[in-house]
């Protein structure tokens, strides 16, 4: 990690001035299946289009800040077909996320074949500052990891780039 470049997430997105775009491509993140969002949506409970203030805070406040500041903030998503229980879930609340002002896109794994891809999800701020995402077997995360190394970066905006190129906006995707 880079000395000059803050750790803390809100911090990495707070000090982007262009764009942040954040690539996601497990099909599964430390699902828990009796509390939490993903055991309610199980249960049946889905995102009111009308009730924002029940949506996902603090993130979708972020999200607003920082495009209202011109950051262009785009996600995609590489995911297996038929799509992960999990997947279902991220897709049926994503429209909350578009919302606040991100661009998403979904690409099946099987399109992605022939793309260079980095080892792990990750976040890159204004083509420079890579946040890497780890995670254990399960997608619990083990944290992140900054950088500004050129060549990370670098391998970071052309993987997204091309994953983006192929993948289809999430008003346009539909799941399998």
């Amino acid at each position: 990690m880079s000395s000059n470049v803050p750790a803390a997430f809100t911090d990495l997105l707070a000090s982007a001035t262009r764009s942040a775009v954040h690539l996601e491509m497990r099909d599964s993140y430390a699902v828990d299946y009796e509390a939490g969002p993903f055991a309610d949506w199980r249960r049946g409970v889905r995102h009111d289009p009308a009730d924002r203030a029940s949506w996902w805070r603090p993130w979708l406040d972020l999200v607003q800040e920082a495009t209202a500041r011109g950051v262009v903030i785009r996600r995609a998503r590489i995911v297996s077909e038929p799509v992960s229980e999990y997947t279902r879930f991220l897709y049926d609340g994503t429209f909350t996320n578009v919302a606040a002002g991100e661009q998403i896109r979904w690409l099946p794994r099987r399109q992605a074949s022939s793309i260079a891809l980095p080892g792990n999800d990750f976040w890159l701020f204004d083509d420079h500052v890579v946040r890497w995402n780890h995670f254990d077997g399960d997608g619990r995360s083990l944290g992140g990891e900054v950088t500004d190394d050129p060549a990370a970066a670098k391998l970071c905006a052309a993987a997204f780039e091309d994953v983006w190129s192929r993948a289809t906006p999430h008003d346009q995707y539909t799941i399998t």
